[in-house]
């Protein structure tokens, strides 16, 4: 692949990935991995971009430490990935509307089966972080403390 089409594709993904955070920060999916992995491509490219990853960086992780500081929030991160799923498989299925929907058909499980792929993906994708977080920061107290002290550092040197 030549130097021009492969900063093409990579410019073009890196677009994709943070339009893709962007929204999965409203919409069920891992918005700021999406953000960072957006980043860190446009990074190659853009003064701007190499600015912000290191942040939305510090803060994924920070989001990840806290996630599994204590049992009730792993608990609770874990039944969000399983209601997550088990709403994608309800879209998947696309059962009638109903009797007690008051709006119109249309607007019953919108998105069809691709929202619903996606929300199961999200799910995996939520376990995955959660596995990741819990070997990578559980049992270490201080691994939040740290991480924010880090942001703090950051913010006050700018």
């Amino acid at each position: 692949m030549t130097g021009a089409a492969k900063r093409i594709v990579l410019e073009t993904l890196g677009w994709a990935l943070l339009l893709l955070g962007i929204a999965a920060i409203f919409l069920p999916g891992p918005g700021l991995l999406g953000i960072f992995a957006g980043l860190a491509l446009l990074s190659q490219q853009y003064d701007w971009a190499e600015r912000r990853v290191e942040p939305v960086r510090l803060r994924a992780m920070l989001g990840a430490a806290e996630g599994v500081e204590t049992v009730p929030r792993i608990i609770a991160s874990c039944l969000g990935a399983v209601v997550l799923a088990a709403f994608g498989v309800l879209w998947i299925m696309e059962p009638p509307a109903p009797g007690w929907w008051p709006l119109s058909d249309t607007w019953w499980l919108p998105g069809g089966m691709w929202t619903g792929i996606t929300q199961v993906a999200s799910a995996f994708i939520a376990v995955g972080l959660i596995i990741y977080s819990y070997r990578r920061f559980h049992g270490d107290p201080d691994a939040a403390d740290d991480l924010r002290a880090q942001i703090k550092g950051r913010s006050s040197s700018n």
